[in-house]
């Protein structure tokens, strides 16, 4: 029993240290170092920048250097010479089913041309490119100039191309194909030997991970309860009738008459009726496994010497189970073999069941990207592979990351997602008629759920769009305590509307899972589809005029900068909802919805967002704003089919 409980004890402290044993974080490619380095202060005017990636990037690689009004000021790249990086950089492969560590000290640099430095703030360099395993390689650095303001070269115009669509579509892979497409060519002869790394893990418990530790810790418990207390555990299992009966004292105490018949009622000391005191049952164990390998009879102390008092007396033994404790200690033995047995394969099973669990839960995670050891060059800025949730945040802000299986980081098109749904009242309503337009937030139990975190001032947004994008509505429903969600609605025009519920809810184990979920809601009537507005850099919101800077682009983290004006020039923006403006952006079609979130201050009284267009297609842009109390809107087009 003790050796067998001691295997099963060991093999689930196996199983829970290769639990707690934290998975290597792994990115391919990445970028090591730049110059000027991430978040450096310039003085003097620079003509280029150079990103030190581990690997040198593909040949399509795209590069765009924003200035602080918000256009590019990038003129072309082009490969630079390798050199050694300030600090190696450590990178994981998967090799033979284990992560190995490979450090990198040699940089290969992409030299990206600046046209000029129009004026004094912070530059962003974003960049695009495919490693060559097929992972992609993304994100952002940036640098503040404070030196004087450089000329543009004669005929020069700010680039507004877009990234190569076939590096796109490969970045959009992100990894999943065997191997790399041909926008991901391999690396030159100069790359680290053996870039082919394996698919990468995140490096972090997922939630079904937090599962298997608390499937791991119950098993744990079992074994050590198997270990420390075999009695207690027969008796859960209904084998107390079998258990050999225990006398107190030892093999030289008192002396015992054998039972052939029944003992009298509340005097029997049976293993199977007995309660005993603290620290006594060791003794009474020591006895009775003596009296049994002895192949003697099963015994029960003399009254005298087994109750002290009443209250230590058990309730009578019905007949079969008195029959049973009379059964000679040889005879139950093998009993207790298949009792153990019966225990063994059952927390084995636990067992089996935690390491698979474990296995697949560590093969799931393969699939999801995670920064490197070291990254003294970039700032990690979410982008088209980090907000499948509809949410996109800015760099520095602290804000929650979002997980995601490719560049398409729009939501909102689905009424499920992470076994969340979005359960409507009612679907349609009358033109110009106030109605309270009322759903629930139902989990995978179709229970209500009502535990939800306050984001930006509120627990929930609904945000409203027709099908043509048009008739834009920010609202915040209230929730009664049965978890329905209600707010005064009216749609002025017949047609069919997409409403979408932006929100965080709090999960069983107490995290955070932002999502978004869409419906369709009718109103009757005559519908005319309204036509898409050209794009336009400047919007009318009210009595001000909101000027869009930056060039959104196809799987690029790029800054959009607003300004707000008025008659008499720049106006005050204030704080709304947490923020000073939020901009959410729809594409054309299916509706796909993106929250974008600003960064926290404003710059030379502008708001910034940082924009990762998913994919090819026409969008519309709502931002939205506030100026003494009161709230506006303003609309624009984006075109990038």
């Amino acid at each position: 029993m003790r050796v067998t409980s001691g295997l099963l004890a060991l093999l689930l402290a196996t199983a829970v240290a290769l639990l707690v044993t934290p998975t290597p974080a792994s990115a391919h490619g990445s970028l090591a170092m730049s110059t000027p380095k991430a978040d450096a202060t310039v003085s003097e005017p620079l003509t280029t920048v150079q990103l030190y990636f581990t690997e040198q990037v593909v040949p399509n690689a795209h590069f765009a250097v924003t200035a602080p009004g918000g256009t590019r000021v990038d003129n072309g790249w082009s490969h630079g010479q390798p050199r050694q990086l300030d600090r190696p950089v450590r990178e994981y492969f998967l090799v033979d089913g284990t992560f190995q560590p490979r450090e990198y000290t040699t940089g290969f640099p992409a030299v990206v041309n600046l046209a000029h430095l129009p004026a004094k703030g912070r530059y962003t360099v974003s960049y695009l490119s495919v490693a060559s395993d097929g992972e992609p390689v993304r994100g952002t650095t940036s640098f503040r100039y404070t030196g004087p303001a450089t000329p543009a070269p004669a005929g020069w115009r700010p680039p507004t191309d877009q990234p190569d669509p076939a590096l796109v579509a490969a970045a959009d892979q992100h990894g999943h194909d065997s191997e790399p497409s041909a926008a991901s060519a391999a690396p030159p002869a100069e790359a680290p030997p053996a870039a082919a790394p394996a698919p990468t893990s995140d490096g972090g418990p997922s939630a079904g991970t937090f599962t298997t530790v608390a499937i791991a810790v119950a098993a744990a418990l079992i074994g050590l309860l198997v270990w420390r207390r075999p009695v207690l555990v027969g008796r859960l299992l209904g084998r107390a009738e079998r258990t050999p009966p225990r006398a107190r004292g030892s093999r030289k105490g008192p002396k015992s008459t054998p039972s052939r018949s029944a003992a009298p009622a509340g005097r029997t000391r049976s293993g199977s009726a007995t309660r005993a005191r603290p620290g006594a049952t060791d003794r009474r164990r020591t006895t009775a496994l003596a009296a049994a390998r002895s192949g003697g009879e099963a015994v029960t102390a003399s009254p005298a010497a087994t109750a002290p008092s009443t209250a230590q007396s058990t309730p009578p033994s019905t007949p079969q189970s008195t029959a049973r404790s009379t059964a000679q200690g040889d005879e139950s033995l093998p009993v207790d073999r298949s009792s153990n047995t019966r225990l063994a394969l059952l927390v084995g099973g636990l067992v089996v069941a935690l390491l698979a669990g474990f296995g697949l839960g560590r093969l799931g995670g393969g699939e999801q990207r995670a920064a490197t050891d070291a990254q003294p060059g970039g700032i990690s800025v979410p982008a088209a592979g980090s907000a499948a949730d509809g949410h996109q945040h800015p760099p520095g802000t602290g804000a929650h990351a979002h997980s995601a299986d490719g560049g398409d980081q729009v939501a909102g098109a689905w009424v499920s997602a992470a076994g969340y749904t979005m359960q409507p009242v009612q679907r349609s309503q009358p033109p110009g008629v106030r109605v309270d337009y009322q759903f629930r937030i139902v989990d995978g139990n179709r229970q209500p759920a009502t535990d939800f975190a306050v984001v930006h001032d509120k627990p929930l947004h609904l945000i409203v769009v027709g099908r043509d994008l048009s008739g834009y509505q920010h609202l915040h429903p209230s929730m009664s305590p049965d978890g329905v969600w209600t707010v005064p609605l009216e749609l002025p025009r017949a047609g069919d509307y997409r409403l979408y519920a932006d929100f965080s809810v709090t999960t069983a184990d107490g995290r955070q899972l932002p999502l978004v979920l869409g419906v369709d809601h009718h109103v009757p009537g005559v519908y005319t589809p309204a036509q898409l507005p050209a794009p336009e850099p400047k919007a009318t919101a009210g009595p001000y005029t909101v000027s869009m800077e930056g060039t959104p682009t196809i799987g690029l983290s790029a800054p959009i900068v607003l300004r707000v004006a008025g008659a008499s020039g720049p106006v005050q923006l204030e704080p709304y909802l947490g923020a000073y403006g939020h901009l959410v952006v729809v594409r054309e079609g299916d509706l796909g919805y993106v929250h974008v979130h600003p960064e926290p201050e404003l710059a030379d009284g502008a708001v910034t967002f940082w924009l990762t267009v998913p994919s090819v297609g026409r969008y519309r842009a709502f931002f939205d704003f506030q100026v003494d109390g009161k709230v506006h809107t303003a609309d624009y087009t984006l075109d990038l089919s």
